[in-house]
């Protein structure tokens, strides 16, 4: 199946633009399903495959305890591999039209309570060298503008605009939006510029945010930072870069942001994946009915 798979993840990579992860996924996805179909079918031609063979691939994925929102994210693939195989002419139709995807038990994002992060921020201490210092700097990054962790690795010092007070994101599918930074934050990111051409005699000036050997941080290193510090302030179960982006959209929500400005913050393509955030909103609010309201 290879000369319709590489075909298809080309497309995904110079035309959608899609990150290298996301295309991996796909990609993996799409070598299970025909290495399933292979192993217990023979070898098949796309207009051979139907609805039939497809749920056999998912009930092995269930079988095997692959849960519903993977199995979701493999059907998707499924369905933009057949899509594709439609408009480029070597299929008539989809063997997914009957093909009904899994309920998802809808999870309300973690998020770092409000007295937590001023917590982290006021009375954790962060080692007086340079890496403590870039480490202090990506943690206020992340909680003060929401961005991803393949974002803040690769944010650039041109992309900061001091006299405006914003920075400039280059965020999924190369898709670009501006973030507004606070005075305390632009002043942070100055100094630590500052800092970097006297501390470090060579470092990478494309990137910045860099180690104490002035290389690019690598998103393990990142993740394990993130995980430590906040492991000093909060006992919830995961303790990562993205749920400190939760955290900045949840902490917006509860303080009144409109919803369309937080999405615009966060860069999603859709109010849907932004609405999430009005849940935990509400949750707030029932906790604070329940605390407060003599009849509660």
């Amino acid at each position: 199946m290879d000369p319709f798979i590489r075909p298809f993840i080309d497309y995904l990579k110079f035309e959608k633009r899609y990150s290298e992860h996301t295309i991996r996924s796909y990609h993996d996805d799409l070598v299970s399903f025909f290495g399933f179909l292979q192993q217990k079918f023979g070898q098949l031609s796309l207009h051979e495959i139907s609805s039939s063979f497809i749920r056999s691939w998912l009930a092995s994925l269930k079988a095997n305890h692959i849960s519903s929102r993977s199995v979701n994210r493999k059907i998707s693939s499924l369905k933009s591999f057949f899509k594709y195989q439609l408009r480029s002419g070597n299929l008539e139709q989809t063997p997914l039209s009957n093909i009904v995807s899994p309920k998802i038990n809808k999870r309300l994002p973690l998020y770092v309570e409000q007295k937590d992060i001023s917590t982290l921020f006021s009375h954790v201490e962060f080692p007086d060298t340079w890496n403590g210092k870039t480490d202090k700097l990506l943690m206020e990054i992340f909680y003060n503008t929401g961005m991803r962790l393949s974002e803040l690795i690769n944010i650039k010092e041109n992309q900061i605009d001091f006299g405006n007070c914003a920075i400039k994101i280059l965020g999924k599918g190369n898709k670009e939006r501006i973030i507004p930074l606070s005075a305390a934050m632009r002043s942070d990111i100055k100094k630590y510029i500052e800092k970097k051409r006297e501390e470090l005699q060579d470092f990478d000036d494309t990137c910045l945010l860099v180690n104490s050997k002035g290389k690019k941080l690598y998103p393990k290193l990142v993740y394990l930072c993130v995980k430590k510090y906040l492991g000093a302030v909060t006992t919830i179960d995961k303790k990562s870069p993205h749920v400190l982006r939760h955290t900045f959209a949840t902490h917006l929500t509860n303080s009144g942001a409109e919803l369309n400005s937080v999405k615009e913050l966060l860069g999603h393509s859709s109010l849907a994946a932004t609405q999430v955030y009005t849940h935990n909103t509400i949750e707030k609010l029932k906790d604070v009915y329940k605390k407060a309201h003599p009849k509660a």
